[in-house]
């Protein structure tokens, strides 16, 4: 079943870029919201409407946070009132000191933090525990990449796995968003194999069976 959600990226960088080329190539349509215009975007602007954020905030009722981690709870402040839309937080809150390290405000991670500011909105965290490459081609030798979905929302994560379905990879329930922080920190885990632990970005954690 083709999703009938209107789909806003939130962010313009590699991984906003992937995750929407990914969906426009399995029949999604979505709107990108970003600080520059279309004119400075190439290929994001090919792949759908490039808006101001807070216009393609209003218009969807699913969004994807694509933004770098430390400015996440900032770049919500132009999106405007986000009452009863799901926000997908793909954001991981971390610094670097000879690999990556978890760095989470005092909520106890970015979804949480999230959720705080914006009570009125349904945060899911997902899409953040692995490289751009595999947003934009999520197979692996052992299948479709996992998607792992930690939200107080049933509904909110049901929406999101039917997309996640739809555009070829396989979702999986983590849990409520107090589970945000576990997905953070194997995000952090899966940077310091890929970056520091000689693993490259080829890879992706999968849960599978014996």
């Amino acid at each position: 079943m083709q999703s009938k959600e209107n789909i806003a990226i939130i962010g313009a960088g590699k991984v906003g870029q992937a995750l929407g080329s990914r969906f426009v190539q399995s029949g999604i349509e979505c709107s990108f919201g970003a600080r520059k215009p279309a004119s400075e975007l190439g290929e994001l602007a090919r792949l759908g409407a490039v808006l101001p954020l807070e216009e393609a905030a209003q218009k969807a009722s699913i969004l994807f946070l694509a933004v770098p981690g430390d400015i996440a709870v900032e770049a919500t402040e132009a999106l405007g009132n986000l009452e009863g839309k799901v926000l997908v937080d793909c954001t991981n809150p971390l610094h670097w000191e000879q690999g990556p390290v978890w760095d989470p405000p005092v909520e106890g991670s970015t979804a949480a933090a999230l959720a705080r500011v914006l009570p009125g909105a349904l945060v899911v965290k997902a899409f953040n525990t692995f490289g751009a490459e595999f947003h934009g081609d999520p197979r692996t030798q052992s299948g479709p990449v996992d998607v792992y979905m930690a939200s107080d929302s049933q509904e909110a994560k049901r929406r999101v796995a039917a997309l996640a379905e739809q555009s070829g990879f396989r979702p999986l329930d983590a849990g409520p968003l107090r589970n945000a922080g576990l997905l953070e920190n194997l995000a952090v885990l899966w940077i310091h194999m890929a970056m520091v632990g000689g693993q490259g970005r080829q890879v992706a954690f999968k849960l599978v069976g014996r």
